[in-house]
């Protein structure tokens, strides 16, 4: 099983597909427990993430470390991942290309992992994977796409602008957890939203 995932992440560190290849420091495979039950996705890796090679070492990474701790719940249990393995210049949106290039990537993870639910963060990840726009409405809600059950929040990174946001993301995740577990109790959840194929 993990040897799948370093297969995977070696692919990635490798990866010269996409013009970011020549502007990236490293590149950032997903990082974490490949038990977990649930993928966190977020957008792209930035400054910090770029020098380090690890997705979600930054100051918005701290901040989903604390979402995380708030809900019980260490780093180390679960598995973190952006839509876009390298960084874009001067931390500028995926173009189109770089996500489609980057989208089997996302993918093999999940099927290497198989989580429970993915929990998208920010707008860029809802936009990449779900085709959503307006998180500000849909979070806090569990959409189902392909019989995978997604979970939709904001990017930690929203929080370091609007300090009110940080009550927001804490009881989000706390109530990604209640809901894992809930579905490993083998309890049905009720979906907010059917996205399609």
């Amino acid at each position: 099983m993990e040897s799948k995932l370093d297969i995977l992440r070696k692919k990635v560190i490798e990866c010269t597909k996409c013009e970011l290849s020549e502007t990236r420091t490293n590149s950032v495979p997903g990082k974490g427990n490949f038990r977990s039950d649930v993928i966190f996705v977020g957008e792209a890796p930035g400054r910090n993430e770029d020098l380090k090679g690890e997705p979600f070492v930054g100051v918005a990474g701290k901040k989903l470390s604390l979402a995380l701790e708030n809900a019980g719940i260490s780093r180390e249990d679960v598995y973190i991942t952006n839509t876009v393995k390298c960084r874009p210049p001067n931390n500028r949106v995926p173009s189109k290309i770089e996500k489609e290039t980057c989208q089997d990537y996302i993918k093999n993870e999940i099927e290497i992992i198989k989580p429970k639910i993915i929990c998208i963060l920010g707008n860029t990840a809802f936009g990449s994977i779900l085709g959503g726009t307006e998180i500000t409405k849909y979070r806090g809600k569990i959409g189902r796409k392909d019989d995978q059950l997604y979970f939709i929040t904001i990017h930690p990174a929203a929080t370091i602008y609007n300090q009110g946001l940080i009550e927001v993301l804490k009881q989000d995740i706390k109530k990604l957890f209640e809901l894992i577990r809930e579905l490993k109790n083998g309890k049905d959840i009720s979906i907010d939203i059917e996205f399609s194929s």
